[in-house]
């Protein structure tokens, strides 16, 4: 399949700010191509007898790589405005977990689809998704042409340290490298769900691995006082000191970290995960952005689960990134919208162990979204990435494409599927649980 993606105005994330006017060619799942155009547009020789099997015309629209979610919980659509106005640990125990309790295996795989609808509609090419059952989760995005690489999600306080470990050991050897649109990456909920001794052990398969360890961390202030009056040690020190940084990895959230624990997140290569929705609105806070990337600490950005955003709108996220960092730091210059870009796209990627799909440039997959500059958010074109960050929304994204197969175009699913099915399965779920509580 070859597919010829022409009269485009291009975002390739190579090089800042770098966009420019030409086409992109796909072979398969990867860019086979890029061409400049000159003096407006494509020497006909460039594409003499060449032979595609679809041609688009772009029409002066934008192209750029897929925004990279990286942190998610997408089967909690089914709490998506469930357990609003609560602070994280009363929503967490009075309502998310026994909510949780009440799923059945096979309501994973539905609700997976639900999050997977709104992703693509809005741009998201990759989630980082931590949940349970992730062969449900890995089959919903196979049936979808979704990207997803699943996250360990053991819990300690809830099953025997031998059985954690376990499930996390074996989860890894069947879904790592599982296919070529599924990965799987090490991981746990947190410090406070889990006991030291798992701590240890999920440290020791790391470094047994050579793997990354991603998780929640200093996500609240109570969160980081009660680890320092359990341990003597903040969440982030408490994973130096075990060893869970050993390969690098993530935390999630990260949104009160002092200089020791910046000064290990660089040394260690840890990414921080800004989620600044589920952040701002469960008021656990505004991470330090800003003096993260001063440091040279990488950040990339998640939506975290739709029980707390309450959506999966990436355009949402990198307005409160960047917007957020202005009021914390009074400075209307804080982080620029190039930086937000390149936290949404290539960071996302790097940290998730997909340098292919870190940006638009030959070999590289073709995970791509076209962006509809001729709304009047997008208009007048003063500045593309200012416009994107700062005026972008779900609406623009008018094609997305992943590993070369467009699966949404014009405001249609190209799915084997039929959305409204799935709402109706989504609604019988939540409705089920609720009659069981």
């Amino acid at each position: 399949m070859r597919i010829r993606l022409y009269n485009a105005r291009i975002l390739s994330m190579v090089e800042k700010e770098d966009i420019f006017k030409g086409e992109v060619w796909i072979k398969e799942d990867v860019i086979e191509r890029i061409i400049r155009a000159k003096d407006g547009g494509v020497a006909a020789a460039d594409i003499s007898g060449q032979v595609f099997d679809e041609q688009i015309d772009c029409m002066g629209n934008l192209l750029m790589p897929g925004f990279k979610n990286c942190h998610a919980h997408g089967p909690m659509t089914f709490l998506r405005s469930f357990a609003d106005d609560l602070p994280l640990q009363e929503w967490l125990n009075q309502k998310i977990f026994p909510a949780e309790a009440k799923l059945r295996e096979e309501d994973i795989y539905t609700l997976m689809q639900l999050a997977v609808l709104e992703y693509v509609r809005g741009g998201i090419t990759t989630s980082f998704e931590m949940y349970f059952h992730p062969e449900m989760i890995a089959k919903a995005c196979i049936d979808m042409g979704f990207r997803v690489v699943i996250s360990g999600t053991v819990f300690g306080a809830n099953e025997p340290v031998d059985e954690a470990v376990h499930t996390l050991t074996t989860d890894y050897e069947k879904f790592h490298k599982y296919h070529p649109l599924v990965d799987y990456k090490l991981g746990f909920h947190s410090e406070y769900s889990c006991c030291k001794t798992l701590l240890k052990e999920i440290a020791a398969l790391s470094c047994q691995l050579k793997e990354p360890v991603y998780m929640h961390n200093s996500e609240t202030k109570r969160e980081v006082t009660e680890c320092i009056d359990r341990y003597g040690k903040t969440p982030v020190q408490l994973m130096d000191a075990l060893g869970l940084f050993e390969y690098g990895g993530a935390g999630h959230h990260m949104v009160y970290t002092n200089e020791e624990d910046m000064e290990i997140l660089k040394a260690k290569n840890v990414y921080v995960v800004t989620n600044p929705s589920s952040n701002l609105k469960l008021a656990s806070g505004i991470a330090p952005l800003k003096e993260y990337i001063e440091r040279g600490i990488k950040v990339s950005i998640g939506t975290d689960g739709p029980a707390s955003n309450n959506s999966l709108n990436f355009f949402k996220e990198m307005y409160l990134a960047a917007g957020l960092q202005k009021v914390k730091y009074k400075d209307a210059a804080a982080l620029a919208p190039f930086e937000v870009l390149r936290m949404a796209c290539v960071n996302g990627a790097r940290m998730l162990g997909l340098s292919e799909c870190d940006s638009i440039a030959v070999g590289k997959q073709a995970d791509i979204i076209m962006i509809d500059l001729l709304k009047p958010n997008m208009q007048p074109m003063n500045h593309f990435i200012n416009n994107l960050v700062y005026s972008g929304s779900n609406d623009n994204v008018i094609m997305t494409m992943i590993a070369g197969k467009i699966i949404y175009v014009n405001g249609r699913y190209q799915m084997n599927l039929n959305p409204l099915n799935i709402y109706e399965k989504a609604n019988y779920i939540i409705r089920r649980i609720e009659c069981a509580m």
